[in-house]
């Protein structure tokens, strides 16, 4: 098996409540699909452990991680007007950041090439000092940190196909050219960053790479923005590994989403990304759960994902044919090439 997941009960555990839309059967629905014959034994399974507070503070303040230490017991605790804590949010929390950590570990030391962890609460809006929009701690940020301070990484490419912009992720890195930040989300839509023109700033300027998107779109705009943004700057980068924020809201049926995805759309964004994987890095990405709100796409995408990685596709070979010769004229592209075109030759085009 080249393929493991990081799974664990403490993730059902967050609750902020049975009415929220981040709630725990989003989990439990994945977990038992894991279970069904075509992906039981197709995954290693990976415990999480907990992140220390010193690599916590890699990515946020000090005085913010203690703030979500208090909640621990407290039944509720309100710390946005999206993100309410349980008893055992911060149980979670540090361990769905250490679920990141744990499936690095096992990718560089050649144990799988591909690990998906499957945690709870998300992460990508989460910023420096401050929750927001269900996210406690930045995973895939703070996973981006460990694989740069703890296994030599100087180059690391996140791709964020969540439906929303992962604010959080992009101030962690907006001055550090170490990273490549690629977002595709809806807009304009919450957060309300995203926009073409934010790019990095200082060292990092060109780093930052945001392709919004209208909503309505389905799987061959997706499918042209992968080939014509993303393939042409990760060839250039040539990152030592893939990190991505898989939101799975940009499902057609997402009842928080304007998009029009299919899990077969999914699984071949998931294909491109493997493919650049196994050119450039050796194979390594790690997948890390951030939204989706129904309980189906969250089951189908998941195992579409988990599938494409195991090269037992669900995309029919027509519909792979059509995804890769598509071409969705956009009119975010010209605003990317006239934006990025010098920092990242042949993008948009």
């Amino acid at each position: 098996m080249n393929i493991a997941v990081v799974k664990d009960e403490i993730f059902l555990k967050h609750n902020p409540g049975d009415w929220h839309p981040e709630r725990p059967e989003r989990l439990e629905r994945i977990y038992a699909r894991l279970e069904e014959p075509d992906l039981a034994n197709l995954v290693k399974v990976l415990c999480p452990r907990e992140a220390t507070f010193e690599e916590l503070t890699w990515n946020h303040a000090p005085e913010y991680i203690k703030t979500i230490q208090q909640t621990a017991g407290q039944d509720h605790v309100q710390l946005d007007p999206d993100t309410i804590t349980s008893p055992y949010t911060y149980e979670a929390a540090v361990k769905a950041v250490g679920a990141q950590f744990v499936g690095l570990d096992a990718i560089f030391k050649g144990q799988v090439a591909h690990v998906f962890a499957l945690v709870r609460p998300p992460g990508h809006h989460a910023e420096y000092n401050r929750a927001m929009g269900f996210c406690i701690f930045n995973n895939v940020a703070l996973a981006a940190h460990y694989a740069m301070r703890r296994l030599s990484c100087e180059r690391v490419l996140i791709i964020d196909w969540d439906l929303h912009h992962g604010n959080g992720t992009q101030w962690s890195f907006y001055e550090d050219p170490r990273v490549v930040y690629f977002s595709t989300h809806q807009f304009p839509y919450y957060p309300g960053t995203g926009r073409v023109e934010e790019i990095g700033s200082g060292e990092g300027t060109g780093f930052t790479v945001n392709v919004p998107l209208p909503a309505g779109c389905g799987d061959p705009e997706y499918a042209t923005v992968f080939r014509r943004v993303l393939v042409p700057v990760a060839k250039e980068f040539r990152p030592q590994v893939i990190l991505i924020s898989a939101g799975f809201d940009i499902y057609f049926g997402d009842p928080l989403g304007g998009m029009s995805v299919t899990p077969v759309g999914v699984a071949y964004l998931m294909r491109v990304v493997k493919e650049l994987a196994h050119e450039l890095c050796e194979g390594r990405i790690l997948l890390t759960l951030e939204g989706g709100y129904s309980l189906q796409g969250l089951s189908d995408c998941t195992a579409a994902v988990i599938l494409e990685l195991a090269g037992r596709s669900i995309i029919p070979p027509d519909r792979a044919e059509e995804l890769d010769e598509v071409e969705v004229e956009l009119e975010v592209f010209k605003r990317i090439s006239a934006v990025l075109g010098k920092f990242w030759p042949g993008i948009g085009g």
